[in-house]
């Protein structure tokens, strides 16, 4: 199903609702639309998987762009706008786009990008005019009631964070399907799993220039439900707008938990959050302790899984299943996982390794990198691949992970994981936010250092860096417990909440 599908039943139900601004559009608006953008595009030469490029902040538009690269066969590129020009312009270039289209809102940014790019052929601004940009109304009024006679289903084509260098282009393998045909493995999945139907009302606090929350809430849609936008997620924010909207779905990243949970319990209880039937968490593994409070809040309807932008596999795993698997982050439901040492040779339950996924055909390739493409291959089985996680499997097919690969700190020899340690002082009281990493050590090649930033109120004292220390030694070995600590005014996440760890690794090293 489609947009299309809605606007025939509920043509005036909302698709899509700004939280903070109460803007919408409807299912007819969304639907009528991504058609004429389309027919405009197809107008300006676009054909089956070309790339139209997105520079935009959380706006309704961003789901006209993406409904109509889904229905036509194209494949849409989200671009972070917290990037540089340059970085942004990189993206644009790289990912070969023949479109740009820009909200006005990121005006500056869209005409820096647009000059850097001028091999694009068009460009186009809605929400205001931005140099260089045609205007994104005048092109959907071009099409006028024409619709394309085929509808092939596009794809997003998406980048890297860039946490650990430079970003690269996701692309997937256009399905072959038309737009309103079943065969999306995410959409199915939700539907089966999570049984999200057209009376749920989704809340998506992130970015919608990563992968899940643009393809989560095109998986809404497809279901005729609604979603309801915050621009940027803030603690009490989103609280309210659960409140408000009757939100029943909700999908965050365990900072966003942890922001919630650091809130005076008198400010959290003051919020009515029992509209909400499912909370969805994913893109970083969740400190157990962090989930377990989680679940004393909202009950025991937490559900996390476990994928990555390149989509070459998914586990799941429900509350009830996580409280006898603390932990874990479930079992395979898409592809089959497989431990392996560095050589490839696959390894026994508990044993830990890189984690595969096993699929029938290569699941994407790095766009323009097919070295990058062979390095998360699978040495002997090609249709295998990692995104470079490390974890383990036990005997009844949990999964669980222990860091990623390039995060590892050894010392002395032996292999310590960093999440490990940053589960333990996650929620001390003092604590706002928590990195480990390993430092160079001239006897042991590296030593564990976390760096903190404080909560409010707190002061940075020697004394607090050894409470620390000590705190974290009743959780860990005494080898995986911090040597030391640093205290800084903030820490590099990117908008979702994921750690830049390489920033602070090359600030260290």
């Amino acid at each position: 199903m489609y947009p299309g599908t809605h606007a025939a039943s509920t043509p005036n139900k909302p698709a899509v609702i700004v939280a903070d601004t109460g803007k919408s559009l409807s299912y007819k608006e969304l639907d009528d639309a991504s058609r004429q953008l389309a027919v405009a595009l197809h107008d300006l030469g676009l054909r089956r998987g070309d790339v139209v490029a997105m520079l935009s902040d959380n706006a309704l538009e961003c789901f006209v762009l993406y409904w109509a690269a889904l229905r036509s066969g194209l494949y849409l590129t989200a671009i972070n706008f917290h990037l540089t020009a340059d970085e942004a312009a990189y993206i644009v270039a790289d990912s070969d786009a023949k479109v740009l289209i820009s909200a006005a809102d990121v005006g500056e940014l869209a005409a820096d990008v647009r000059e850097l790019n001028p091999q694009v052929a068009h460009a186009f601004s809605f929400g205001g005019h931005v140099q260089g940009h045609g205007s994104f109304d005048d092109l959907l009024a071009s099409a006028g009631d024409r619709r394309l006679d085929a509808q092939p289903r596009g794809s997003d084509m998406l980048y890297s964070s860039g946490t650990t260098g430079r970003p690269k282009g996701i692309k997937p393998p256009l399905p072959t399907i038309d737009v309103d045909q079943p065969g999306d493995p995410l959409t199915g999945m939700a539907g089966k799993l999570f049984g999200i139907n057209d009376s749920d009302i989704y809340l998506s606090p992130a970015p919608i220039y990563h992968a899940a929350p643009l393809r989560w809430c095109g998986v809404v849609h497809a279901y005729g439900g609604t979603v309801v936008l915050l621009n940027r997620f803030k603690a009490e924010a989103a609280l309210a707008a659960i409140e408000k909207y009757r939100i029943t779905i909700v999908q965050m990243v365990p900072t966003m938990f942890v922001r919630m949970l650091q809130l005076d319990a008198g400010v959290r209880e003051s919020f009515d959050v029992s509209s909400v039937r499912l909370a969805i968490h994913a893109a970083a593994p969740c400190p157990p302790d962090v989930k377990q409070a989680m679940i004393d809040w909202w009950g025991p309807i937490l559900v996390e899984y476990y994928s990555s932008t390149e989509s070459n596999g998914i586990t799941v795993i429900s509350t009830q299943e996580w409280l006898t698997k603390r932990g874990s982050v479930g079992r395979s439901m898409l592809g089959p996982v497989h431990i392996c040492d560095d050589d490839g040779t696959e390894l026994p339950p508990s044993a830990t390794g890189l984690v595969y996924f096993e699929r029938e055909q290569l699941p994407f390739t790095y766009h323009k990198a097919p070295e990058k493409t062979r390095e998360s291959q699978h040495p002997a089985h090609p249709t295998w691949t990692t995104v470079g996680d490390i974890g383990y499997v036990d005997d009844d097919g949990y999964l669980f992970l222990t860091d990623r690969q390039s995060f590892m700190i050894i010392s002395g020899g032996v292999n310590i994981y960093p999440r490990e340690v940053e589960d333990a002082l996650t929620l001390h009281p003092a604590v706002f936010d928590v990195a480990v990493i390993g430092v160079p050590d001239p006897a042991l090649g590296q030593e564990v250092k976390a760096v903190v930033k404080v909560r409010d109120g707190v002061d940075e004292t020697d004394d607090l860096a050894q409470e620390l220390i000590a705190h974290a030694l009743t959780k860990v070995a005494k080898f995986k417990a911090p040597k030391s600590v640093d205290f800084v005014s903030e820490l590099p996440r990117t908008p979702t909440g994921k750690l830049v760890k390489r920033l602070l690794t090359e600030q260290y090293g």
